[in-house]
C-alpha cells in the first residue's frame, strides 16, 4: 500500500471535486481525525492515519484491503468511483437531485 503520486491525486480530487466541490478539504480533515488516501492494486482506499499506522505491520502481499475502497484507476489511468464511497461524499454534495416516480417530479437539495 503507497501513497498516491502527484498525478493520481490530481486526477482523483478532480473526479470527487464534481460531486463535493470545495467540500473536499473536510472529507481529508475530518473532526474525528486525519484521513489518507492510499493506493493497493489500483484500488484507492480511504483510511484513517492511526488505523494505517496499525497496518504497517503487515506485508503487502498478505494484505487484501486496508479502509474503504473510494474507486479505481483504469488501464487508461481514469478514476472510477465506486458505490462504497457514496456515504462519505454524500453529506458534502453539492447538489442532490431525486426524481420521483410517482409524480416525475424533480427534487432538488441545495
Amino acid at each position: 500500500m503507497r501513497p498516491l503520486t502527484e498525478e493520481e491525486t490530481r486526477v482523483m480530487f478532480e473526479k470527487i471535486a464534481k460531486y463535493i466541490g470545495e467540500n473536499l478539504q473536510l472529507l481529508v480533515d475530518r473532526p474525528d481525525g486525519t484521513y489518507c488516501f492510499r493506493l493497493h492494486n489500483d484500488r484507492v482506499y480511504y483510511v484513517s492515519e492511526k488505523i494505517m499506522k496499525l497496518a504497517a505491520n503487515i506485508s503487502g502481499d498478505k494484505l487484501v484491503s486496508l479502509g474503504t475502497c473510494f474507486g479505481k484507476f483504469t488501464k487508461t489511468h481514469k478514476f472510477r468511483l465506486h458505490v462504497t464511497a457514496l456515504d462519505y461524499l454524500a453529506p458534502y454534495a453539492k447538489v442532490c437531485g431525486v426524481v420521483s416516480s410517482a409524480t416525475g417530479d424533480e427534487i432538488k437539495n441545495e
